[in-house]
């Protein structure tokens, strides 16, 4: 490949800062609001972060200084987010660096003597890579599995380069607000492979690239250890006891975008997922879920009379439900099993926090049918009737083109 293009894809896909960047799956701007959040608050204060995601409250707390701990309904992000927290010993980057060189070799000069690992039954996996890269990928990752001892640190840092190596060849585009594909015509590595193009050498400078990376952040440890468990946000304190000081997080805003659909890649290559109805059955479990399997069990979905929603909320369910849309009454059923979920989670995670504890929920306003859904709002006057004090909205962002719609923090006060 010449030069200049792999520069440009070298630059495209190494966005992020430091462990947030290892996947390009946090926005710095979330790391500065959350860095700016935990900053005023004493070296060893305890800070929960309900729904983890890619770790960011934890890496950012417990670098820090401070005791973090974290949980995710997901069980990749749970491995991802445990992975960023970790503390990296000079000999686990050596040991790593060791194994990486003798697979780029083994890549390089015997590519076709390994015996590929299984072929991720992610469908449609023709659309994320062609043939060529296919075939290099699941070598690469054979390689991996057999090097290195399962949950090895040196196993989960070449598994975090491998994730950046395969998608940064995949057909995948990241340029929208959620993820799409390109054209075939577009694509980076399609066409010089149909001009038959060997791009193995390539691809191995790629991935002796990401572990370069990889290596280079894991070096610098968080001062304080940080936990990143496996749970379920509705019912926190069947995973943690707490008190906690701080809780800062930022749930899945109710815009009916799956957060499962954006990391199925990976899931289906570290074997996460083997068939798509495990997909649909995480995203019904998590918050905000609506795809596959997710949104027709919302059609058998009944809500529950003792949750609590403020007394404008009914007047936007009508309307939103009444618009002239064959999915209109489908997603008011979806907004109202959200904030059901979040009652849930506010009525399970206040009794956590300390006294004189805060909470910062970042969250981002919607809009159906042209009906506004003030999510800050809704938020506000939830944690109010749980009995926090001092609860206060402010505006983070515009967050894209609609003139309506902004994140926001959303901050209160246990007495």
């Amino acid at each position: 490949m010449q030069v200049k293009q792999r520069a440009e894809l070298t630059h495209k896909h190494n966005l992020g800062n430091g462990r947030h960047g290892w996947l390009r799956l946090t926005p710095a701007y979330s790391v500065k609001i959350v860095d700016e959040i935990i900053a005023s608050w004493p070296k060893g204060s305890r800070v929960l972060d309900p729904f983890s995601g890619t770790a960011t409250t934890p890496l950012c707390a417990s670098s820090m200084g401070h005791r973090a701990t974290a949980i995710d309904i997901n069980p990749f992000l749970v491995w991802l987010g445990q992975a960023k927290v970790n503390s990296y010993g000079q000999l686990d980057i050596d040991t790593t660096q060791q194994i990486a060189s003798h697979i780029t070799r083994t890549l390089s000069d015997a590519l076709e003597t390994i015996e590929p690992c299984s072929m991720p039954t992610l469908y449609n996996i023709d659309r994320w890579w062609n043939t060529q890269e296919l075939h290099f990928l699941r070598r690469l990752k054979s390689c991996i599995d057999t090097s290195t001892q399962v949950g090895s640190r040196s196993q989960i840092l070449l598994l975090i380069a491998f994730c950046r190596t395969m998608m940064r060849i995949s057909n995948a585009s990241f340029d929208h607000q959620s993820m799409s594909f390109k054209d075939e015509e577009s694509s980076d590595f399609t066409q010089l492979s149909l001009h038959g193009m060997d791009l193995n050498s390539d691809f191995v400078d790629m991935y002796h690239e990401d572990v370069s990376y990889v290596l280079k952040t894991a070096s610098a440890n968080p001062i304080v250890s940080a936990d990143v468990l496996q749970g379920d946000s509705r019912n926190v304190g069947k995973c943690l006891t707490g008190p906690y000081d701080l809780i800062v997080t930022s749930p899945p805003y109710p815009n009916r975008m799956s957060y499962i659909r954006e990391v199925r890649p990976y899931m289906y290559w570290l074997g996460y997922f083997n068939e798509a109805s495990e997909a649909g059955e995480l995203d019904w479990k998590a918050i905000g879920g609506t795809w596959g399997i997710a949104t027709s069990r919302l059609l058998q979905w009944q809500r529950d009379r003792d949750t609590y929603y403020p007394a404008y909320f009914g007047d936007i369910i009508i309307h939103i439900s009444s618009a002239e849309n064959k999915h209109s009454k489908l997603l008011a059923r979806y907004i109202e099993k959200y904030f059901e979920d979040i009652w849930s989670h506010l009525k399970s995670v206040i009794p956590l926090i300390s006294s004189g504890g805060e909470v910062h929920y970042i969250v981002g306003n919607s809009t159906f049918y042209n009906v506004l859904l003030p999510v800050e709002t809704i938020y506000r006057d939830m944690l109010l009737e749980l009995g926090l004090n001092d609860v206060s909205i402010k505006v983070l962002r515009k967050r894209n083109s609609k003139k309506e719609l902004f994140e926001y923090e959303v901050c209160g006060h246990k007495g």
